[in-house]
């Protein structure tokens, strides 16, 4: 046992800086010894100074509470003994511990000396899937009591918790996998190595249990239980209404019948049993999910092979799967196989992981996420990289270590993830796919999906743009500058200097130095060309017509064929990389005969040069290919940072051949296709959706109500006194935007989503928020400036019940925000697209080449389905009330204006001032 005393410190401040006159207004100490939680110390403090207003509502310590207090010069002694001999702990050393020191520097104190243990680092280490290591976050997700947030008693108890759980944790992993950590645990910020050997110590003393880990070349990893067998035996489909509600009614307490969720179960049997195509818009609230879940479970276990159902990306994916699919296996009383199946790139692989650890020069960033994925692999059952939250520099580690190629030793091949899928989907009944993966399947040799039953594409409006974008190719100036790095750099301890070391060790005494310096040279030849290339793309200066607002630009690609440094680029990377080969080709004779670290420095190395190779054919793909003409290609970059962010993309200008052949393929399958969405309809034009998935007039389009109560609690608000976005300048319409939603966040206590078109409104309009301090008691979450994807936003929206988030074109869609949650949606201008945006040029283009006005024929509709998808977001129960609030005044003033008001269900609109609607608002809330 760990005989150490830990000290468990928390801070209460004034502020951050104990150098700018900052104080402790609180100080916890939390003792552990002999493994338990034992004494606390726990005293207000008085700063000198009145504690500012932020710090007493994010505290809830008032400058009563301290004012009969001590000051820290009083107790600065009594602290200092009571860590002396302890090991340090908290929940972020850097701010408690920095802060601390600082003040027993002030008091004439001897600085505190010892170790120091991060419970951030640690809990990264020790739970790499969870959402957030805030304090808060992290202990409601491991079940610890947190009583008040921002307490020094009540954080430093809940970190002592937290302490305790990643020890027994710890506790837990298997020998090898700890042999591991402890080994990395040396580049560690804080002192963790010795936490890892301790529990290192204990491990070796006990015996080997007989949980399902299994071990890749030293590397534990979990197990995944074997697929389910397919059932081939379930209850009739319910044909009759009085037999669905039946099933329904005895599964479910409180069961409400909906008619429409009826009518498409029925619409999606009759598609199966006659092998037919269907399109379906079924709004939220008939429970569209489980009414397609149902007859697909049961018509593959009659036809004796699976359904597919493909939705728009991986977290509805998984929304699916979880609890979408329990209700249904809940119903059907049957535990029904089911397969995820995303992209091969999704999955980890084993082997180049291994590979990565043999390389000992490892930066802080891949030390710490190898350390989280040691952990992660006893736990994961599927291998999907999406399950870990890392860092930036994470991510790069990730990208090196994803599954790329189906070709691997055999003993890999037993722990393939992406495998181990695979074979799952050929004994489910139903598998859930996204879009991607399904349009990918068409070009696979020997087809995963295959043979099956029928299919249901959910989220349809995306399928046709996931197929336009299959065969996108994009050039990134930071990406191919990181790739040449790889393979470029000269310094000391770089792959290059490595690779070169096996050379030598290789030829030995015929070992030519010139091999090296022609390789140097046919590097340097390609440099140049590159970036004179790249000097080309970033000093070509926009028209007028080009030319954007912000700093962000894009415009369409000049021609590059015209200019010579494109093609020398391509000769110059043939030729470097045949030198590469070459320079290699000694080494890779000599593959068997190298040390662990040496294989893995080779494989490295043509991990590397293998990506310039594929870069070479996107090169010539991108500025050389003459064939443009179904094609957008752009140039993206932001003024701030040239050439970092210089991007240039090639995208198909439609889809709908695509989605044709998917279609086609399917129907010699004989397996029936349900298209369901949404938005599958646009008023004034019922089929614009089905037109561009390629469909006949002939197949049928099928539309369902939401029941006549479902959106009983929404209202709609147009303000009709903000100014003219088309009349004003962009910093006038922005201000009355950040007027407005700062007094409806006021009234409503916040709970709300501000959607924007533009990531540089919406940057703008945060930022004069926040300039503001009008919403100081609020949490702003910013899409494009707080960090992390889009669904970790969505989960800290949620998380906060005074929280704003401001977001783009992806928050429009696809994410669910239920009940109480989320009371307004904000709308800030109509979505339309911009008609800078290249994509759009091209294809208005060619609408008006078909003669067909792109305004009506291809703007106005995709910006009306983008409207519904909005309000969507609002009310996602029958329960659910909230507030819509369109501020762009085009609405009203336009004459395309009502197509946007007839798109959106049958809810009460309100033209009203400002003023007006905030204190209805206020009124609503009072009440």
């Amino acid at each position: 046992m760990d005989k150490r005393t830990y000290a468990v410190v928390d801070l209460e401040t004034t502020g951050h800086s104990s150098t700018n006159g900052d104080r402790i207004i609180q100080i916890a100490i939390v003792f552990i010894q002999n493994g338990r939680i034992g004494d606390a110390y726990v005293r207000f403090v008085n700063p000198g100074k009145e504690i500012p207003a932020f710090i007493r509502q994010l505290t809830s310590i008032s400058d009563e509470d301290v004012l009969e207090a001590p000051s820290f010069e009083e107790i600065a002694e009594e602290v200092a003994d009571l860590l002396e001999g302890s090991v340090f702990v908290a929940h972020n050393t850097d701010f408690d511990l920095a802060f601390l020191q600082n003040e027993f520097q002030r008091c004439g104190i001897r600085p505190w000396s010892g170790q120091k243990i991060d419970t951030v680092e640690l809990a990264k280490i020790m739970f790499p899937s969870s959402p957030s290591y805030r304090l808060q976050d992290i202990t409601e997700e491991l079940g610890i009591p947190l009583v008040s947030a921002h307490r020094a008693d009540d954080d430093a108890a809940a970190t002592a918790q937290l302490f305790m759980a990643c020890l027994a944790k710890l506790d837990d992993l298997p020998r090898e996998t700890l042999e591991l950590l402890h080994r990395r645990s040396f580049l560690l910020k804080s002192d963790l190595s010795t936490v890892f050997y301790e529990a290192l110590k204990a491990a070796r003393t006990r015996a080997d249990d007989d949980r399902a880990i299994s071990s890749y070349r030293g590397i534990p990893y979990r197990i995944a239980k074997a697929p389910a067998e397919k059932v081939t035996e379930l209850p009739n489909y319910p044909e009759s209404e009085e037999a669905k509600i039946a099933l329904f009614s005895k599964r479910f307490n409180g069961f409400e019948k909906r008619d429409a969720q009826f009518d498409f179960m029925d619409a999606v049997r009759d598609v199966f049993a006659e092998h037919s195509e269907m399109a379906a818009e079924v709004p939220t609230g008939i429970g569209k999910t489980i009414a397609y879940l149902l007859p697909a479970a049961i018509h593959s276990v009659q036809s004796g092979k699976p359904v597919v159902v493909s939705t728009y990306t991986n977290h509805l994916v998984d929304k699916i799967v979880g609890e979408e699919m329990d209700k249904v296996r809940l119903l059907l009383g049957a535990e029904l196989p089911v397969a995820v199946l995303k992209g091969r790139e999704q999955y980890i692989s084993l082997g180049k992981f291994e590979e990565l650890l043999r390389i000992t020069d490892e930066s802080y960033d891949e030390t710490f996420t190898a350390m989280q994925i040691l952990v992660w692999l006893t736990e994961t059952v599927t291998g999907d990289l999406e399950e870990l939250n890392v860092s930036g520099g994470g991510q790069l580690f990730l990208n090196r270590i994803r599954k790329r190629s189906e070709q691997m030793p055999p003993d890999e091949k037993a722990a393939d993830y992406h495998a181990k899928q695979i074979t799952a989907c050929q004994s489910a009944n139903l598998i859930i796919t996204n879009h991607s993966m399904l349009l990918s399947d068409l070009n696979r040799e020997q087809t995963v999906l295959h043979p099956l039953a029928g299919v249901i594409v959910d989220e349809a409006h995306q399928f046709v743009q996931t197929a336009s974008r299959m065969n996108e190719t994009v050039f990134s100036y930071t990406n191919w500058k990181y790739c040449m790095g790889q393979v470029g750099s000269d310094a000391e301890g770089q792959l290059l200097q490595q690779m070169e070391s096996l050379n030598i060790d290789c030829r030995r005494e015929s070992y030519r130095p010139i091999e090296k310096a022609k390789l140097d040279a046919a590097f340097i030849d390609f440099s140049v060309a590159f970036e004179n290339a790249v000097d080309y793309l970033t000093g070509h200066k926009p028209t007028t017509s080009e030319k954007q607002s912000g700093n962000r630009i894009t415009y369409p690609l000049p021609d590059t064929e015209a200019d010579p440094s494109f093609r020398e680029v391509a000769f110059r990377l043939s030729v470097y990389l045949d030198q590469a080969d070459r320079f290699a080709q000694e080494v890779v004779e000599n593959r068997n005969r190298l040390t662990k670290k040496g294989a893995a420095i080779l494989a490295e190395w043509e991990y590397w040069v293998r990506e310039l190779k594929i870069k070479a054919g996107e090169w010539i793909e991108i500025f050389l290919d003459d064939e443009r003409q179904d094609y957008a290609v752009w140039v993206e970059k932001d003024r701030r940072s040239i050439p970092g962010s210089l991007m240039v993309m090639k995208t198909r200008l439609y889809g709908t051949g695509l989605v044709r052949q998917f279609a086609e393929r399917m129907k010699t399958e004989q397996a029936g296709i349900m298209w369901t969405s949404g938005t599958l309809s646009v008023a004034g034009d019922e089929r614009y959706v089905t037109r561009q998935l390629g469909m006949a007039d002939s197949v049928p389009l099928l539309k369902f109500d939401a029941p006549p109560h479902f959106y009983e609690g929404a209202e709609i608000f147009i303000v009709e006194d903000m100014p003219d976005i088309q009349q004003v300048a962009q910093s006038d319409y922005i201000e009355a935007v950040a007027n407005a939603v700062v007094q409806t966040v006021l009234v409503t206590n916040g709970r709300l989503f501000v959607l924007f078109t533009s990531q540089d409104m919406l940057r703008k309009t945060y930022e004069l928020i926040v300039e503001s301090e009008q919403l100081e008691d609020f949490v702003l979450i910013a899409q494009g400036v707080s960090s992390g994807s889009r669904m970790r936003l969505l989960k800290s929206f949620r998380q906060y019940s005074k929280a704003v988030l401001f977001g783009t074109s992806s928050f429009w869609e696809g994410v669910d925000v239920p009940g109480e949650a989320l009371s307004a949606v904000i709308v800030v201008r109509l979505p339309f697209s911009s008609p800078d945006d290249p994509l759009f040029k091209a294809r208005a283009a060619k609408l008006t080449e078909q003669g067909i006005h792109p305004f009506n024929g291809y703007s106005l509709p995709e910006a009306v389905m983008r409207l519904r998808q909005g309000f969507g977001r609002l009310i996602r129960a029958s329960s659910d009330k909230g507030f819509f609030i369109l501020l762009d005044r085009r609405i009203e003033t336009k004459s395309y204006g009502r197509r946007f008001l007839e798109s959106l269900p049958d809810v009460p609109i309100r033209k009203v001032t400002l003023e007006n609607m905030v204190t209805e608002l206020e009124n609503c809330y009072n009440d």
